[in-house]
């Protein structure tokens, strides 16, 4: 027994900075090469992608779909890397999601267009964007719970939050980043060759992500299982047979996540430029700027998650969500700019508040043998409901019934979260590394 015990302690542990700073790079990059291709949707794609023949509108929509590809494949890789995660170890899984996600990503940057290979154009971007699905799918989860697991009593909402930070990092990277392009090329170059460029330089990025990640050691919550021997055979089947209840309330717990920022960014962006009257540039800076609220709110959100609990901190901000939908359209379509920077500010904001917490709570009300499972596909399938079609739902709501549609829209899905928190049990105090 002593030497069992002193094996045990002989493990090696992963030092907080080589933690918060691995989950942060690692979704900062997969968000990045998420958000790049969100960007490209709206402004590139639909020219470059799709048929001549095809009226602008029509060839926004076709290439919003393959936007929603990923959503779609999203759960798959949630179940097949939560698999491995659960199975093998976060450690492993997480290199694998990220050179997933990267090769996806750089290979987008190296497609021919549909003026040099015709139809066989869109169907690769599809099977790329599918890609890019399948590693997001595995990559999320396991970077909260690598921050959750290695994290001190009391502290698993803040150090939760660092992964959640990778997203608007993400965004203000892709979003600089073609902001930069267009101010030094023109627009004839962009559109021929510099768009590309994002997508194939993220092969540096994940480099640097792959060097970090490999220096890290397993999880202790996930060696407690290993020593015990509380492996899961099927994960998924665990999931779905034993914590259903769960999975179904996650899942519609974090769709107001997706629909409010889905909402004020991609379909934001395409109505503001395409009905609005602004250019492709100044939109984009006004969102890159706004994009500060959503990183400022995200570690405030995680002050209010140790303090008053994750359940009361986010049905406080699903309400403040509701009442946002309300306003939606006299703010966007107010003709004036500081009041659409200020809805932006607004809806990210918000985005901050509910993003923070819900890595967290998805991951604590799960068993760690089926963990990495579990947060992923509540959080997977949520992006199905709330985000993968959400720009189609709000386009069309918008042009057949008018922009107060997508407020309400955008209320009615907070109302939902809402009423799922409520269901949820708190789990601050929970002791859930133990619970195996």
């Amino acid at each position: 027994m002593a030497s069992s015990n002193t094996a045990t302690t002989a493990q090696p542990a992963n030092s907080k900075t080589r933690v918060l700073t691995a989950s942060l790079v690692g979704t900062t990059i997969e968000f990045f090469d998420f958000y790049i291709y969100a960007t490209a949707a709206v402004i590139i794609f639909p020219h470059l992608f799709f048929p001549a023949s095809t009226d602008p509108t029509t060839a926004t929509i076709q290439s919003l779909a393959t936007f929603a590809i990923a959503f779609i494949a999203r759960p798959i890789g949630a179940a097949l890397f939560g698999h491995l995660g659960d199975r093998i170890g976060r450690k492993a899984t997480l290199v694998a999601a990220l050179l997933t996600m990267g090769i996806s990503t750089v290979c987008i940057g190296l497609l021919p267009t549909y003026a040099q290979i015709g139809i066989a154009a869109p169907l690769l971007l599809a099977l790329c964007r599918l890609g890019q699905g399948l590693g997001l799918g595995g990559e999320w989860s396991g970077a909260v719970l690598l921050a959750t697991e290695n994290a001190p009593e009391g502290k698993r909402a803040w150090y939760g939050m660092f992964p959640q930070l990778g997203a608007p990092l993400g965004f203000i990277l892709a979003t600089g980043s073609f902001l930069l392009l267009g101010a030094f090329m023109s627009e004839a170059d962009f559109m021929q060759w510099g768009w590309r460029i994002p997508f194939i330089s993220s092969a540096l990025l994940v480099i640097v992500g792959l060097w970090i990640r490999l220096k890290l050691h397993e999880t202790p919550a996930f060696k407690k299982v290993l020593e015990k021997q509380k492996e899961v055979n099927i994960p998924f089947m665990t999931v779905v047979t034993k914590h259903f209840p769960m999975l179904v309330l996650g899942t519609i717990a974090a769709i107001c996540t997706f629909v409010v920022f889905y909402l004020t960014t991609v379909f934001a962006l395409n109505w503001g430029t395409t009905k609005l009257g602004y250019s492709r540039g100044e939109f984009l800076e006004l969102q890159l700027i706004a994009t500060l609220c959503f990183a400022a709110f995200i570690p405030l959100s995680a002050v209010f998650a140790e303090k008053f609990g994750r359940k009361a901190t986010s049905i406080g901000v699903c309400i403040t969500s509701a009442i946002f939908g309300l306003f939606f359209a006299s703010m966007l379509e107010s003709g004036n700019t500081v009041v659409v920077f200020l809805f932006l500010c607004i809806g990210l904001g918000i985005m901050g508040l509910t993003y923070g917490p819900i890595g967290t709570v998805l991951s604590e009300i799960f068993p760690t043998s089926v963990r990495y499972t579990g947060s992923a596909l509540t959080f997977n399938l949520a992006g199905i409901l709330g985000a993968s079609f959400a720009p189609l739902i709000a386009t069309k709501l918008a042009t057949t019934y008018g922009l107060y549609a997508v407020g309400y829209y955008l209320t009615a899905a907070s109302l939902l979260s809402l009423f799922a928190f409520m269901m949820i049990r708190e789990t601050k105090n929970d002791d859930v590394n133990n619970q195996i």
